[in-house]
């Protein structure tokens, strides 16, 4: 087991994705989970909990990282450097927008930026398997 809980748990949801859905779609399911506990975060700060928004923090922002770790450059070149970028100042600013006065307005611009990459993505999806984009479902809501 890995030394992190939290990097362990990334990890295993990694592998469970990657074994039971398509990449594409994969990469869609995780930045929902992501945008869900960046939402969470913001919630539990509005409501002075936040030891409990860090937690859900850690969990988004490992979601992230793992996405960020995971990019073949071979493969991606400028793209994938560029996403490589994307994601770690996502990072960077929720972790420093936490606990702020500004951090409502900081979380729903980084909530803002993952739902516009997951979009993104759905698109690529759809493209990729020539269909249309699927409707909006539970995890959208957070």
């Amino acid at each position: 087991m890995m030394h992190n809980p939290m990097a362990y748990m990334a990890n295993q949801a990694y592998r469970g994705a990657a074994t039971s859905v398509p990449p594409l779609k994969a990469i869609s399911m995780l930045l929902g989970g992501a945008i869900t506990f960046f939402q969470k975060s913001l919630a539990a700060q509005e409501a002075r909990r936040f030891e409990e928004g860090h937690d859900y923090l850690l969990k988004a922002t490992a979601i992230l990282r793992g996405l960020s770790h995971n990019l073949d450059f071979t493969k991606g070149g400028a793209v994938a450097e560029r996403l490589f970028q994307t994601y770690n100042s996502l990072i960077v600013a929720s972790h420093k927008a936490f606990g702020r006065p500004h951090a409502p307005q900081s979380f729903r611009r980084i909530i803002a930026a993952v739902t516009e990459l997951r979009e993104a993505w759905e698109h690529v999806d759809a493209t990729a398997r020539g269909g249309k984009i699927a409707p909006a479902d539970s995890a959208r809501t957070g």
